[in-house]
């Protein structure tokens, strides 16, 4: 696609680099393929303002821009689009501007917070779903990751909700690739889980599960240094990135996904492009990439999901990862977005002034 037929998006978000997640992964990674569509993309993000470290997640850093920066910012970047990814200070900004300059936008569900804050600080959930009904009910279109989440949204009172599923880097996860060191000693089968540490994620759920071999955890978090204390015989890696990480998976066993509130689960056809069969409970995020493959096992009891996904072929995992690609996301994204520009354009049209016929004039 050449630049004369793409548009000018600016994207606002608090996650982004130096994150490790998800959704810094999705958003990098829709970013890049844009710009090569012929996109410009003005990433409105934390590493440009000042920032403090989020109580209890000092990893993740809460921007402070100044007052109006952030309506400055989109007004002077000329874009045809506004995607706010994110309900951190940031996005409440773009969403204040963009309400007061009736410019339309849309917006992106991530990260369930009601389950997050629950889990975290015993926040009713009920509290939660409130403030996301309004912070993502002006939006032209919520971006959503499978119809599970849309219906779950829809139940919650948040509408227009549109596909765009994620993709996976099959030339960095691959099969075959060389164990870390650190695993040559390790009795097999090795058993992977890969993501934040933190309660959120149910870790501590992977850690008690009778299971052969040995457990292996790649990540950071709040949780970790407890964690470790605890679980002495566990494999802690800290955060992994790049070769070291596409290594990691490709030299595990299976991939045991114990978390009970993702939307959906990057790391699972990560997993599965580098040849993990994956172990996870029956709920939202392995449901949506698991079922009707054979490329993983669900069950109530984790116990059970381990021992059932030990006995699946790397081959079915590979299989299905092939069905996840991030060209067919980023499709569905600009097709959200384009909507977005034209809505945009037909909105300023309405808005300007009549023209003025120039005054006639007669020769003497």
């Amino acid at each position: 696609m050449s630049s004369e037929t793409a548009g000018h998006l600016a994207l606002v978000s608090d996650a982004w680099a130096p994150q490790v997640n998800g959704v810094v992964r999705t958003l990098s990674t829709t970013v890049a393929l844009l710009r090569a569509r012929g996109w410009t993309v003005t990433t409105i993000t934390p590493d440009r303002f000042r920032s403090l470290a989020c109580p209890t997640y000092p990893e993740i850093r809460l921007a402070m821009p100044a007052p109006g920066r952030i309506g400055t910012l989109i007004a002077e970047s000329g874009a045809t689009a506004v995607h706010i990814a994110t309900e951190g200070p940031l996005g409440l900004a773009a969403r204040r501007h963009c309400l007061n300059s009736g410019r339309p936008f849309t917006t992106s569900f991530h990260t369930r917070f009601p389950d997050y804050l629950h889990a975290r600080f015993r926040l009713p959930p009920a509290l939660s779903w409130r403030f996301l009904r309004w912070f993502h009910g002006p939006a032209s279109a919520v971006l959503v990751a499978t119809p599970r989440l849309a219906a779950e949204l829809h139940g919650h009172g948040i509408q227009r909700t549109r596909l765009w599923s994620r993709g996976v880097d099959s030339s960095q996860f691959r099969a075959g690739q060389k164990p870390p060191e650190s695993f040559a000693h390790l009795p097999r089968p090795i058993l992977l889980n890969v993501g934040r540490v933190a309660v959120e994620k149910n870790i501590e759920a992977f850690l008690r599960a009778e299971a052969p071999g040995s457990k292996v955890v790649v990540g950071d978090g709040p949780a970790l240094a407890e964690l470790q204390a605890r679980y002495p015989h566990i494999l802690f890696t800290g955060a992994l990135s790049g070769d070291a990480l596409a290594r990691a998976y490709a030299g595990a066993d299976i991939f045991v996904f114990p978390s009970l509130t993702d939307t959906f689960g990057l790391v699972i056809i990560e997993a599965l492009a580098s040849g993990l069969p994956v172990a996870a409970y029956p709920v939202h995020g392995p449901l949506d990439i698991l079922e009707g493959s054979d490329a993983g096992a669900m069950h109530a009891d984790l116990a059970t999901a381990i021992a059932k996904a030990l006995s699946i072929p790397r081959a079915a995992a590979l299989h299905r990862a092939a069905d996840f690609t991030w060209a067919a996301a980023a499709s569905q994204f600009e097709a959200a977005i384009r909507e977005c520009a034209s809505l945009h354009s037909t909105r300023a049209l309405r808005r300007a002034p009549p023209a003025q016929d120039l005054p006639v004039t007669t020769a003497p």
